[in-house]
């Protein structure tokens, strides 16, 4: 397999790992302002919220569309993440199947 390619599935396998821990973060920093640990009325966590918001958004709207409404349980992250993970391992098996 040309080194190119193992290449371009490793910076692809890096990049579903960054994805995984901006959702872990944003949980994480949803249950802080859930549970008052953080406020939001600190400039640097406002905007902090609002850019991982934007970033995870388009990603949850397809999950969310399908996912019945659980109240204040929200699982589309956790099905998101493990989405991300079987996309992780499918792509470099099913590449290094088309290129041996």
């Amino acid at each position: 397999m040309p080194a190119t390619l193992v290449a371009i599935l490793d910076i692809f396998v890096m990049l579903c790992q960054l994805v995984i821990w901006v959702i872990i973060a944003q949980v994480i920093l949803s249950w802080l302002i859930a549970f008052n640990v953080i406020n939001t009325s600190n400039n640097f966590v406002r905007s902090l919220v609002f850019g991982i918001e934007r970033l995870t958004a388009p990603l949850y709207r397809p999950i969310r569309r399908f996912l019945p409404d659980l109240g204040g349980i929200d699982l589309s992250p956790m099905i998101l993440i493990l989405a991300i993970i079987l996309v992780q391992r499918l792509v470099p098996a099913l590449v290094i199947d088309l290129f041996t």
